[in-house]
């Protein structure tokens, strides 16, 4: 004989895979309230030199374009008005220079901020890592991802040689001297780092090649997979 049938609550069933995704270790549980779960919120990333800034400007100007509205963040200029305010840094140079304790609260500090902004989708911009004297610093560690809850990863990429180019030709920035085998190293961090958080939050994770001159592409690959249903 067939057992008893059980009727499934879906939504019930929704908040348990979020439990699953977002759980603290200490037994509490961070879940997505009915509002949250409509909202998207979009992490686009990628290391210094892919045009990632570039990119995120296409997509927003898209999507204004298409009468979508969409709030946009930068993750370092958030952690930079807090950096600016309790040690008197003047450039985010100088802030991956610090003690990598003091990033982690600059980092959390930007997430809550971010975190309790309304706007039904949002994309932040930022970095995967931080490179630092004691080696990579995982740009969105757990604690911050569990304020950000993304529902999409993005990733920019380039060639390691247009990467070389921009780096060297931007002289806004005061960065170490990058090589071709430099600029794997950090590639290949940040593509680890995209499907571990991907995996932690339990959400797509996309690459899209910036090929130079071709940034409306890159920027309609994004839009088409993200904002397609």
């Amino acid at each position: 004989m067939d057992g008893p049938k059980t009727s499934i609550d879906t939504d019930s069933e929704s908040r348990i895979l979020e439990s699953m995704q977002f759980g603290g270790s200490s037994g509490n549980v961070l879940l997505r309230s009915d509002h949250e779960i409509d909202r998207r919120r979009i992490i686009i990333v990628g290391i210094p030199g892919v045009g990632k800034t570039t990119i995120v400007d296409k997509v927003v100007e898209i999507l204004k374009e298409r009468h979508v509205s969409i709030g946009l963040v930068n993750y370092g200029s958030k952690m930079m008005e807090e950096a600016t305010q309790r040690h008197g840094l003047k450039s985010r140079d100088e802030m991956r220079k610090l003690p990598v304790e003091l990033q982690k609260s600059l980092q959390i500090y930007a997430a809550e901020r971010i975190s309790a902004m309304e706007d039904k989708y949002v994309i932040v911009d930022t970095h995967l890592f931080i490179a630092t004297k004691e080696g990579f610093w995982p740009g969105m560690p757990l604690d911050v991802l569990r304020a950000l809850k993304p529902t999409h990863l993005v990733l920019v990429s380039a060639s390691l040689e247009e990467i070389k180019s921009r780096r060297e030709s931007d002289s806004t920035r005061s960065r170490d001297k990058s090589t071709i085998e430099s600029l794997d190293l950090e590639m290949e961090a940040a593509k680890s780092l995209l499907f571990a958080s991907s995996l932690v939050c339990g959400c797509p994770a996309l690459i899209v090649t910036n090929p130079t001159g071709q940034a409306d592409d890159a920027a309609k690959k994004i839009i088409n997979s993200v904002f397609s249903n």
